[in-house]
């Protein structure tokens, strides 16, 4: 059961941090309009996209982008990342052998 629990814990890790670079790469090319990225990069980038595009696109058709002025702000994303902390947190519960100890306990 340790080893399901690691397993889990892990590729949400894993997904996260996919996840988080979406986030940077989508940050770039926003603020940067002429962002021409090379090659290689894009090779890089594409499984990125590919791998977290499925739950986002279903967080956006469920969450409309909120309206802020002339602004569309998309929280698809922010609400995935809650999500799979919501997930970390629900997973360590359910295998507490794997929770990191408490700083409480560490005295």
């Amino acid at each position: 059961m340790t080893q399901l629990g690691i397993i889990l814990i892990l590729l949400v890790r894993i997904y996260t941090w996919v996840l988080i670079a979406r986030i940077i790469i989508e940050m770039i090319q926003s603020f940067s309009r002429q962002f021409n990225p090379p090659r290689w990069f894009m090779v890089v980038a594409e499984p990125l996209f590919v791998i977290t595009d499925p739950p986002v696109k279903a967080l956006r058709r469920l969450i409309p982008p909120l309206q802020m002025g002339g602004v569309a702000l998309d929280v698809s994303v922010l609400v995935l990342f809650v999500l799979l902390s919501i997930l970390t947190m629900i997973l360590r519960i359910i295998f507490p052998d794997l929770a990191p100890p408490s700083p409480r306990n560490l005295w």
